[in-house]
């Protein structure tokens, strides 16, 4: 309780809170340097936004974000609709028809006078229950809140070769019926038993998406991936209908790098290798380090699962087929020997190998001879 006290007297509305509950004007003055002047009357807080920015998403609300699209993409409330105030004229059809719904208007913080501007806008529309969240999207992020990005900044993503991995947290038959290009499959239902496809690095960037508004599955799944530690998880909460709006079936240039193949059968050289680490290892290939877990935990390669050998049997058929899968270990052995269960076993990989001495050290920096 103290810890959300201390971070709304940095913004400034713990003051307008109180002030709101002993009956008093909202916009009263505090002493923090920030003009309220020109602010909405109805100013609430990450509390009252949190229960609405949930899948499914609640019926007779609707979350507006204000800002530029170069805000808006990389990153917005989960189910927040895009209603730049500089356009707002130009996409008001986006809001709801009903203009008793709620309205909750954000942008960039206290200092931000889009959000007011565009509440404005609405009640000159009719609309009857419009509410700030004036603290808007540091306050959001501060706060801990999921935070969902775009299907442009998605499709960025993938032609640029981040490093990013796209999970699709639906049941394995809608994955295999359509994807987002690169995505691998870890049904929200299955979860615990496929962690094995998280990146061993928990600072890798990891992005869930499922059905849309309508599906929770992949909020379910990011909330899990985060208890588990990894620190850079985001959603696309608009999920795979939007996708296929946006896109459809246009194709979509994913980032590859030069998978040249060695001397020995099933290898790729150790310079395609290291280009492929550059990347990120995501979403030219998958990389699997096939190395026991105390060794992995040690640290691994830019990307890589960690699926030890003496699972990976077990497991052959949880790997993506989708896209290449690249074996290593610590001298080529292991990872020989992976290749070699892959392609007996797990029918559709198109499976590789490192035959090199590869070197990893705990801050992180590696060396492939």
């Amino acid at each position: 309780m103290w810890k959300r006290l201390d971070r709304l007297v940095s913004t400034g509305l713990a003051a307008l809170l109180l002030s709101a509950c002993a009956g008093g004007p909202q916009t009263a003055a505090v002493d923090d340097g920030v003009d309220r002047s020109n602010w909405y009357s109805e100013i609430v807080d990450h509390e009252f936004v949190e229960q609405y920015a949930v899948t499914p998403q609640p019926e007779g609300v609707a979350i507006i974000d204000s800002r530029p699209a170069r805000r808006y993409q990389p990153g917005h409330i989960p189910t927040a609709i895009h209603i730049p105030d500089t356009q707002f004229d130009q996409y008001a059809d986006r809001l709801p028809e009903d203009r008793s719904n709620l309205l909750i208007f954000y942008c960039g913080g206290v200092q931000c006078p889009l959000s007011h501007q565009s509440a404005r806008r609405a009640e000159a529309l009719g609309y009857e229950n419009i509410k700030v969240y004036a603290a808007g999207m540091p306050d959001w992020k501060a706060a801990g809140g999921l935070v969902s990005v775009g299907a442009a900044h998605v499709r960025g993503l993938i032609e640029n070769g981040d490093p990013t991995v796209i999970i699709d947290s639906r049941p394995a038959r809608r994955f295999n019926a359509g994807h987002i290009p690169t995505a691998i499959n870890i049904p929200d239902s299955q979860f615990d038993n496929l962690t094995h496809l998280l990146p061993a690095d928990k600072e890798t960037p990891i992005l869930f998406y499922c059905q849309g508004y309508v599906c929770p599955l992949s909020t379910n799944s990011a909330q899990q991936a985060k208890a588990l530690g990894y620190t850079r998880v985001t959603t696309f909460s608009a999920g795979y209908p939007a996708w296929m709006a946006a896109y459809g079936d246009e194709p979509i240039q994913v980032a590859t790098a030069e998978l040249e193949n060695g001397a020995e059968e099933g290898t790729i050289t150790v310079a395609a290798f290291r280009q492929l680490l550059e990347k990120g290892g995501n979403p030219a290939a998958l990389i699997v380090d096939v190395r026991t877990t105390d060794e992995a935990a040690n640290g691994t390669l830019p990307g890589a699962v960690n699926i030890p050998i003496g699972e990976l049997e077990g497991k052959l058929d949880t790997l993506p087929r989708n896209r290449p899968v690249i074996f290593f270990c610590s001298t080529g052995g292991r990872g020989g020997e992976a290749y070699d269960m892959a392609m007996m076993l797990a029918e559709g990989i198109e499976a590789y190998f490192v035959d090199a001495a590869v070197t990893i050290l705990a801050d992180g920096s590696y060396s492939i001879e």
